[in-house]
Parts: structure tokens; C-alpha cells; sequence
């Protein structure tokens, strides 16, 4: 069955007059969706930040304890890999065996303290104290850094980490070195 153009436009017509107004479709309103992928972009971001601190925290061994405290919920986290030193999911410097290159050390190869992760504690301390006053949560009058740390990390690198978070600019007063529980089997 064949239609002329004009035949066609008369049937089209009336179709669209027997649509009731309230069901009319001329445009997409596309808003809503652009809204609701914005939220998702969002939460897709932080999911990945959160994924890569995980990721970096899962390739530290931590040495085990028997002892058990309550996790602070004001303490910022650094970890120390075997590749860098990571401050709240951000690499902060780079770690090649077992130490931070001596020229981003202050005092160079003898010296202790690291101005780049001082300098990022600092402004980390301040932001948390700021977002806690804001929530109306007490600011803890001697901040926390919760370290975490392979067992095989060195020594030195461990007390130029320490070193430079207690420096006036970052003002980390209290550590606290994460371990892994460790069970106790009672004999049988």
C-alpha cells in the first residue's frame, strides 16, 4: 500500500490530535541525566583514591603485636613502601633503596629531615584541624600520624620520617606505628 507525501502528513496529523496533552513528547529534557552522571564522576573519583591507598596499604607487611588499641579518628595515615612515602593516598617522595634521594634532604645524605613531606604534613594538620572546627568536633590538642610501615623498612628512613613530621611545620606530636594483631594460639 502506497501513500503520497501528502496522505502521509494528513494520517500523522491526526495520529498526534488523538495524543492527549499531558503525554506529548517534543524534546528530552536531558538535566536530571547530566545530573546524576556528575554524581557518579564524583563518587567514581573518590572510590579510586580510595582504592589506591588500599592498594599501597595491602603491599606493606606490618611486624605483629599482641597488644590492641583504638584507632583515632582525627590521625592522619602515612605509609612507608618500599617505592615512596605516601601521605592520605598522595605520593609525597620517592624511596630508593630503603632511603629518600639525599638531595631532597635537608642537610643532604647525613641529614634527617624531608621539607617536602614537613612542609605537606603541615598543611594537612591545618586542613584536618580546619574541617574538624567546621564540624564542630574538638581538635586534639597534640595531633596523631599513624605510620605504617613494612617490616623490612629501615631504621633510618623510619626516624627521617618521624624527624620531619615532628618539625614546627607540620607539628606532629604523637606516632603511632601500625602492626598487624597477632594471635595467640593457646596450647591444647
Amino acid at each position: 500500500m502506497s501513500f503520497s507525501q501528502r496522505e502521509a502528513r494528513t494520517i500523522i496529523r491526526k495520529e498526534v490530535a488523538r495524543v492527549p496533552e499531558g503525554e506529548e513528547i517534543r524534546h528530552l529534557n536531558i538535566m536530571p541525566m547530566m545530573d546524576i552522571m556528575t554524581i557518579l564522576l564524583v563518587a567514581f573519583i573518590s572510590q579510586a583514591a580510595a582504592s589506591a591507598t588500599t592498594l599501597l596499604a595491602s603491599s606493606v607487611t606490618v611486624p605483629s603485636s599482641v597488644s590492641e588499641q583504638p584507632m583515632p579518628e582525627a590521625a592522619s595515615t602515612l605509609i612507608i613502601t618500599k617505592t615512596a612515602i605516601v601521605v592520605e593516598g598522595e605520593e609525597i617522595v620517592a624511596v630508593r633503596n630503603g632511603d629518600v634521594d639525599a638531595s631532597l634532604k635537608e642537610g643532604g645524605a647525613d641529614g634527617r629531615k624531608i621539607p617536602r613531606l614537613s612542609s605537606f604534613l603541615g598543611n594537612l594538620r591545618r586542613e584536618h584541624d580546619a574541617a574538624l572546627a567546621r564540624d564542630g568536633k574538638p581538635v586534639p590538642p597534640v595531633p596523631e600520624l599513624m605510620i605504617i610501615a613494612d617490616r623490612s623498612t629501615p631504621y633510618g628512613l623510619l626516624l627521617s620520617v618521624m624527624f620531619s613530621a615532628k618539625q614546627k611545620e607540620a607539628g606532629y606530636k604523637r606516632f603511632r606505628l601500625i602492626v598487624q594483631k597477632h594471635r595467640v594460639v593457646s596450647p591444647t
